[in-house]
């Protein structure tokens, strides 16, 4: 199990306004804010569990997945992540290729990453 991850961006203020929309119908939200240092941490309780950091090396193509129970929350994801300005990667549906439950949206961020909302409940 892990405790925290972080990614690293261009922008911060960017970034950071982006996820903050983006996990919002997650139930996530700024659990640390660091701007001093251009860093912010999310998370579902007071915890920090996600990072957002401006500094380099910038990455891209980073995949990053969080869980939910509810697939009218993928969706919520989804429109929340595209309002917030980032591109469509694969609308909310079914990916039964991976597993015969798996449900999920994916979106890019301004950096490239991969960020998606699954739900692994059956209907």
């Amino acid at each position: 199990m892990s405790d925290h991850v972080g990614i690293n961006v261009r922008d911060f203020a960017r970034s950071r306004a982006f996820y903050e929309q983006a996990l919002a119908p997650l139930g996530y939200r700024v659990a640390m804010d660091m701007s001093q240092y251009n860093a912010v941490a999310f998370g579902t309780d007071e915890r920090p569990t996600f990072w957002v950091c401006e500094r380099e090396p910038y990455g891209t193509g980073t995949h990053i997945a969080f869980q939910t129970d509810d697939r009218t929350v993928v969706h919520a994801f989804h429109e929340a992540a595209l309002a917030a300005g980032g591109t469509d990667n694969g609308p909310p549906g079914p990916r039964r290729e991976y597993t015969p439950t798996y449900y999920a949206a994916f979106v890019h961020d301004f950096d490239g990453n991969n960020v998606e909302a699954v739900c692994h409940k059956a209907v």
